[in-house]
């Protein structure tokens, strides 16, 4: 029994979006201009998502370590803030809402292969984040999951299924726990 040929593995049109050329192109802002500018300059990156089509809310905090696959797949509402080292695998699309925070090292992943095929078929489902959730450090997101508004995932969490509204989830895979209790 052969599992996989990867020499019949054919990407789908249109799967990235744009044309091989707006990909390398964006790779390569990405390296040199996104990745090398200082902390402080959020408008410069912001403003170089928008160049490459990602709809990007005011007061967006993105360090420059971040990376996005294809910049036109990213929606990112009002005073989000998405930290170092943080991977938006955007092979579909991610949406992360207001006010909603991703921590450092943290990697949404929308798309994978799927293994039952022997040629490795390629797939991609959305990621959604909603307004005022918190994704803590080193968390793992699978593709076509969504993440309740204000809703916590725990550091180092997996989360391969959606996780409710302001709930406080954690662990591998991650489940809900408890209530968030916002103090006064």
């Amino acid at each position: 029994m052969k599992y996989q040929s990867n020499n019949f593995f054919k990407m789908p049109d249109g799967f990235r979006g744009r044309s091989s050329v707006v990909v390398q192109a964006w790779w390569i802002v990405q390296s040199m201009l996104f990745a090398t500018s200082p902390q402080f300059m959020y408008g410069w990156r912001r403003f170089l998502l928008r160049a490459f089509g990602a709809k990007i809310g005011r007061g967006v905090i993105i360090r420059p370590s971040v990376r996005i696959t294809y910049p036109w797949k990213l929606t990112v509402g009002d005073y989000a803030w998405i930290g170092d080292d943080v991977d938006l695998y955007t092979l579909g699309e991610i949406r992360i809402g207001a006010n909603a925070v991703v921590s450092q090292r943290s990697y949404l992943c929308t798309g994978s292969h799927d293994y039952q095929i022997s040629s490795f078929d390629i797939y991609a489902k959305p990621i959604v984040i909603e307004d005022e959730a918190w994704v803590a450090t080193d968390v793992f997101i699978a593709p076509g999951v969504t993440i309740g508004r204000g809703a916590v995932i725990g550091a180092r969490s997996t989360v391969l299924e959606d996780m409710p509204a302001g709930m406080i989830c954690v662990g591998y895979p991650a489940k809900p726990i408890k209530a968030r209790v916002m103090k006064k």
